[in-house]
């Protein structure tokens, strides 16, 4: 709790408290000067607080500033029946005329038993207006703390509502904290209280002061020796029976003890109650039966606060809160406002006290049959994460039934304590309860997103489907279904909220229909792409397959046609999937660009080396192995043959620079856009300088092959046979044909040779049957070789066997022969 000297420097570190305070200080002797050790004041420097008021400057007796104020203060309620402090009171500073007062004002402050006219005691002493108790109804009159000032002196009373009242019974809250605000604020506390009651401890509010003491202490344990305050004790009804001095040693005494009884702060375990509190004593006759002598003590009581040359003045310096006026209402609300959040001051009482034990264990044991309810819900729910159907109407049967027993036992107590008790057990089962509550509503969430995901992939297996309205669809489905059972497990009375849980599914749901989107769209450019590749695919292959001079006109016109297509099926499709007009246009750049791609692709596999070999090969033969009317030619000795190679190829190779780049001069307005990845003019080049020199070469390679044996077949029309050599042959292989002939075996072996060497050589296949030849012939001599060289390894060892044996023999019989010599 803050202190109030903290409060009080704040308020004098303000700018005009800081003019207040000069001012008087230049007017004005130091008041730590005017203090002795025994706190009193030495008639020739007292007063310097309380000289300043018009009424009572050095030209004017206190009693004519009594006489010369006839108006009437007005009164204010500076706090109220409901503990409520006032927002008037720099309004009635004003009034009263202190204001602007600065440091020149005192504060005094009354309490005590009810009835006991401390309200009267104010209004014979400083003139005030407070209301008196009607002596025919014995009834409590002051409520609150009222406030006014007194007449002629720039003195703040304050009437503070009575104790130990029949009106509060035993709530003394208002008691404590009135009593302490009065200690706070206030330089002098009037204790009025009967002469009987001296002694007791109820009666002399020693109980009160007991608490308002340790809660003073803890306030202003840093003000020892520095502000205090003085406690001013009235024995009213004081008919010298027992003398004054005896009854303040009696009070003094039981205050020393309250004192040494008291629960210290750290570090002042050692303090005394002078530390703090001044203590005078006084005694006033019966008010009824001495009436005369009553007002005439009373006149000579007001001495004490009026006249500051009266050697028992009470507003000693020392006790001033060093507040500016102008300050004071900001100070005594900072004081109320920090007592009300004192818990030190709410002490219960009896009935209180057993109201908390028995409503705290009849809780207890409703709290047990409670926890042993719901104890079945903790499996389904926070083990095993399943949906309970009836979990609200679970909950709320098990927490009414738990608040039912404890109101069956509990509602016979004190009424405040059970209603706290009751909200204290009502949030404590709300608490229990909210962990099934958020165990719920996560089962919830995860069922929720697995319907929408499940909903979404059975709608996208259909053959036609509109994506936005799936979506849409699975959205309102899978929301619906949480909703619903998330208000069901909602109970009354508490603050639970599925709100942040609903934000966070719908979260889920946009990022998971933004992944189906974009799967979506990833299988629909595939299969755009797809599309255009196969668009594309037999076109282009026949084009290249027939090169001409529109050749690449022919192709780009099947690009654009599949490109178009394509265009059309993705603005139908992107529609359904709620495409906004930029991401079309990405779509369709990208289409475009990769229809690009797949037709550049295409190209690159039929022009790939050997691909392309092939195609200039074959319009080679077209143009020399074959005539016009597209039969084979036969070469005849006086054909030119030189000729027709070197049209042929000449015209074969003029293909060359035709596949080497695509070509655009009829397709001027065709045009793709490049990116960071890619150039499309670059794009348009086939075939590099280098590739085309290298695949000329390889051509002519190829090419000098079918001159060779157009020549060959030359030579082989034009060599004949000798006669006499056909003769010979006759002659002497006459055995062998007719061996051949008469032997069915010979025959078939024969033919079979005869049709295998047809075949080999009309398919020009003595290349592949050489090699095939060749690595049998290399298998075979391999494995040879590994069976030559196992058999010499084994023979080798055999050898050194043998050898070993050989010397085993003829050492055995050398050692027989020696024991033979032996014998």
């Amino acid at each position: 709790m803050t202190d109030t000297n903290q409060l009080s420097s704040s308020l004098s570190d303000q700018p005009e408290a800081q003019g207040v305070k000069t001012l008087v200080g230049e007017n004005t002797t130091d008041s730590q000067q005017l203090a002795t050790s025994n706190g009193s004041v030495p008639k020739e420097q007292s007063g310097s607080i309380a000289q300043a008021t018009p009424a009572l400057t050095s030209d004017h007796h206190p009693s004519d500033a009594w006489e010369q104020d006839t108006t009437t203060s007005p009164r204010l309620q500076v706090v109220d029946e409901k503990q409520e402090f006032t927002n008037d009171l720099p309004e009635y500073m004003e009034k009263w005329g202190l204001a602007h007062a600065g440091f020149d004002y005192n504060c005094v402050a009354v309490f005590g038993s009810q009835s006991t006219g401390k309200s009267t005691l104010l209004n014979r002493l400083f003139g005030t207006t407070f209301d008196v108790m009607d002596e025919t109804q014995r009834r409590q009159t002051t409520k609150g703390i009222w406030m006014s000032r007194g007449r002629g002196m720039r003195v703040l009373v304050m009437d503070v509502e009575g104790t130990d009242g029949r009106e509060r019974g035993e709530d003394q809250d208002f008691e404590r904290k009135s009593a302490l605000f009065s200690m706070a604020t206030s330089e002098v506390i009037i204790l009025n209280l009967w002469e009987h009651q001296v002694g007791l401890y109820q009666g002399a509010n020693m109980g009160l002061l007991k608490t308002v003491f340790e809660v003073n202490l803890q306030l202003f344990q840093s003000q020892r020796g520095k502000e205090k305050t003085l406690l001013f004790f009235v024995i009213r009804d004081h008919v010298g029976s027992t003398p004054l001095a005896n009854l303040s040693n009696t009070l003094q005494a039981d205050l020393e003890k309250i004192w040494a009884g008291l629960s210290k702060p750290e570090g002042l375990e050692n303090c005394k109650i002078q530390d703090y509190f001044d203590f005078m004593y006084t005694g006033l006759p019966h008010k009824v039966l001495l009436p005369e002598k009553f007002d005439t003590e009373v006149d000579n009581l007001r001495s004490r606060f009026t006249n500051p040359s009266d050697p028992n003045f009470v507003f000693h310096p020392n006790y001033h809160k060093r507040i500016p006026a102008d300050g004071f209402h900001v100070y005594a609300s900072g004081i109320w406002e920090q007592i009300m959040s004192n818990k030190d001051l709410d002490l219960p009482t009896q009935q209180e006290l057993l109201a908390q034990y028995r409503c705290d264990e009849i809780a207890n044991t409703a709290s047990e049959v409670f926890l042993e309810a719901i104890s079945a819900l903790k499996a389904p729910v926070l083990e095993k994460g399943q949906i309970v159907s009836d979990l609200g109407s679970q909950m709320s049967d098990a927490r009414q039934q738990a608040l039912k027993s404890f109101d069956k036992d509990a509602s016979r107590y004190h009424a405040g304590v059970y209603e706290k008790k009751r909200l204290e057990m009502l949030k404590k089962l709300n608490a229990q309860l909210s962990v099934y509550f958020v165990g719920q509503l996560r089962n919830l969430h995860k069922q929720a997103v697995l319907k929408f995901q499940d909903h979404i992939k059975n709608e996208l297996k259909k053959p036609s489907y509109n994506f936005a309205t799936v979506v849409e669809n699975a959205t309102a489905t899978s929301e619906k279904y949480f909703k619903d059972n998330a208000e069901e497990i909602v109970l009354q009375d508490t603050d639970w909220s599925y709100e942040s849980e609903f934000v966070q599914l719908k979260e889920d749901f946009s990022e998971l229909s933004g992944k189906a989107r974009s799967d979506e769209i990833r299988k629909m450019t595939k299969a755009l792409e797809k599309q255009v590749e196969n668009e594309l695919a037999e076109p282009v292959s026949m084009a290249l397959n027939n090169p001409s001079a529109d050749m690449w006109h022919k192709i780009l016109s099947t690009y654009r046609t599949a490109k178009e297509n394509g265009q059309d099926t993705l603005i139908k499709k992107a529609k359904s999937f709620n495409s906004s007009d930029d991401e079309l246009e990405e779509s369709v750049n990208n289409l475009v660009l990769q229809s690009w791609l797949l037709l550049r692709r295409k190209i690159d596999e039929e022009l790939a080396d050997s691909m392309l070999l092939l195609k200039l090969r074959s319009k080679f033969e077209e143009k020399f192995r074959y005539d016009d009317q597209g039969l084979p030619k036969v070469w005849k000795p006086e054909d030119d043959i030189d000729a027709y190679f070197k049209k042929a190829r000449d015209d074969t190779l003029a293909l060359i620079p035709l596949f080497a780049k695509i070509d655009t001069s009829q397709d001027d307005d065709l045009t793709v856009e490049s990116t960071e990845d890619f150039d499309y003019q670059r794009s348009l080049t086939v075939l590099g300088e280098s590739k085309q020199l290298d695949i000329t070469n390889r051509f002519k390679r190829e090419s000098d092959a079918f001159y060779l044996e157009a020549k060959r077949s030359i030579v082989a029309t034009t060599a004949k046979i000798p006669m006499w050599l056909i003769v010979l042959l006759i002659v002497l292989g006459w055995n062998e044909f007719m061996a051949i002939l008469t032997s069915p075996i010979y025959l078939i072996m024969f033919v079979f040779l005869i049709t295998t060497g047809y075949i080999v050589y009309a398919l020009n296949l003595w290349g592949p049957l050489e090699r095939v030849l060749s690595a049998i012939a290399g298998e075979a001599t391999k494995i040879i070789r590994e069976k030559v060289e196992h058999g010499v390894e084994r023979a080798r060892d055999q050898g050194i066997e043998l050898n070993a044996m050989k010397s085993f023999t003829g050492s055995s019989s050398h050692d027989s022969n020696q024991r033979d010599k032996a014998d």
